[in-house]
């Protein structure tokens, strides 16, 4: 397996499955083993790939074994699926969220860690170079002790985006689907989240699910954390916008994320590190120094830390222990905009 390719198949033939599958053949040292969907549109894309098409994990599993899979399919469907792979031990890289509720996602993490099996979760902005960046600055001291964090997500769905009931129904507001990312950043950069408070509102939309919200995040090492969140502003302040990482959104020249320190603050994607001239003091001279970012596709260095996970030279950067407890946040971030009460994260 060291030399050979390594063989995925995908599972979920939507946005994000055909994203891994470019990156996929962009990578030598990946081989799309088959594609596994039962919609016809898949069949016929597997077909034009010249790779084999099956409807179900089962059937696939019965013709061949692959070395890894991509689970892309709903996220309701991640659980059965993964329980699936964790039965057949089969590594398995499960796209974000790890699944719609805690206890289902724990069940699977607590299984794939019983028997062995290799599960990695789809928070690919953890791959992007420039959040290792922003990491070695925290962790060099550039910022001093961290205080604050503070994330921006801010965008205007439009109303087609809306058209399948599903996006109307609980369990597909913009918190689950979309600062779920940013979530998961921040407790890349800051740690884990102690207790939460949150407000929600669909006063716009008037849907089901929230279409704004505003979150307070205590993290176990002290530090204060923000998120606001809105699928109905028309804005250039999001991780989508600012970026670059998906040709398919505007990239903007803004911040969306900043973090800030008794000896100076850094905004992201940029990397601009802001610190007074010598001892801190607000009427001192501030100036900014851009950090260098190496370059890397997120995805792409996702299925390389997936192919690597496999042969065994490398941990997972998300594992399903991960997953889960960024998906634990997420879920007391709903329990406190519906109850009014902070809540604790065990």
């Amino acid at each position: 397996m060291a030399t050979q390719a390594i063989r995925l198949a995908l599972l979920g033939a939507g946005v994000i499955g055909r994203q891994h599958v470019h990156h996929m053949q962009a990578d030598g040292a990946l081989a799309l083993a088959a594609i596994v969907d039962p919609m016809p549109a898949a069949r016929a894309w597997a077909a034009e790939l010249g790779v084999p098409w099956h409807p179900d994990l089962a059937s696939l599993l019965a013709a061949d074994r692959p070395d890894g899979v991509i689970v892309a399919t709903p996220t309701q469907s991640h659980v059965a699926l993964g329980l699936q792979c964790v039965a057949a031990g089969l590594p398995m890289l499960v796209e974000k969220p790890i699944a719609d509720e805690v206890p289902g996602a724990t069940r699977l993490v607590d299984a794939a860690e019983a028997a062995g099996v290799k599960l990695l979760i789809g928070h690919h902005r953890r791959h992007n170079p420039l959040l290792r960046q922003a990491k070695q600055a925290i962790e060099a001291g550039r910022l001093g002790r961290l205080v604050a964090v503070h994330a921006t997500c801010w965008f205007h769905k439009p109303a087609s985006y809306f058209a399948p009931a599903w996006r109307r129904a609980p369990g597909a507001g913009p918190i689950l689907t979309n600062i779920i990312h940013d979530v998961d950043l921040l407790r890349a950069l800051c740690g884990e989240v102690a207790s939460v408070q949150a407000e929600e509102s669909n006063a716009v939309r008037g849907h089901q699910v929230e279409d704004t919200a505003a979150i307070l995040l205590r993290f176990a090492s002290g530090v204060l954390g923000t998120i606001t969140v809105s699928d109905t502003i028309a804005a250039p302040w999001s991780w989508e916008l600012t970026v670059g990482e998906n040709p398919d959104y505007t990239q903007t020249a803004e911040s969306c994320i900043l973090l800030g320190g008794t000896q100076g603050s850094l905004s992201l994607p940029y990397l601009d590190l802001w610190s007074h001239t010598g001892t801190p003091d607000w009427m001192t001279p501030i100036g900014a120094e851009r950090l260098p970012t190496p370059q890397g596709h997120p995805l792409a260095l996702q299925l390389r830390n997936f192919a690597a996970v496999i042969r065994g030279t490398q941990p997972p950067v998300v594992s399903g222990r991960e997953g889960l407890n960024t998906l634990k946040v997420v879920a007391a971030i709903h329990q406190a905009a519906a109850t009014g009460q902070t809540v604790a994260i065990a």
